[in-house]
């Protein structure tokens, strides 16, 4: 899978992954020359499992959860608010998060992002967002 991992101290590095487990505390990248990087998830502000490398980035994903989108079923809607002030909205199933680390759906189904692994570490807020109010706003 394409990866793009984003560092606390704003390094970013892209490449393939073939171990990412959120429970494990490293993953490796392979990228087009050289060799085999080694990830400390713990170093991470989030790493992004993505469609392609290239992204786009004239494009601005929609920040709102549509009521009828079928990812919805078992998971919540949350606003992540990273240290850094960026402001993601997506879909995790698991919240309130208790582990080190927790995916996250793009609020946007047609995202490059297709999941996103946030280090809770890199968070400063966390909340739940009716899904209501999202389409509303």
């Amino acid at each position: 899978m394409h990866v793009v991992a984003h560092y606390r101290d704003g390094r970013v590095v892209k490449g393939t992954s073939l171990d990412l487990d959120p429970a494990r505390p490293v993953c490796h990248m392979a990228m087009d020359f050289g060799p085999l990087v080694k990830v400390t998830l713990k170093e991470l502000k989030a790493l992004y499992v993505v469609r392609t490398l290239a992204g786009n980035r004239t494009r601005s994903d929609r920040q709102e959860v549509e009521p009828d989108d079928s990812r919805r079923r078992g998971a919540r809607a949350v606003e992540v608010t990273f240290a850094d002030g960026e402001q993601l909205v997506g879909l995790t199933l698991h919240h309130p998060v208790a582990g080190a680390h927790f995916f996250l759906l793009p609020a946007d189904p047609e995202s490059n992002n297709l999941r996103i692994l946030v280090n809770r570490a890199a968070v400063a807020a966390i909340r739940e967002v009716p899904v209501e109010a999202l389409a509303r706003a």
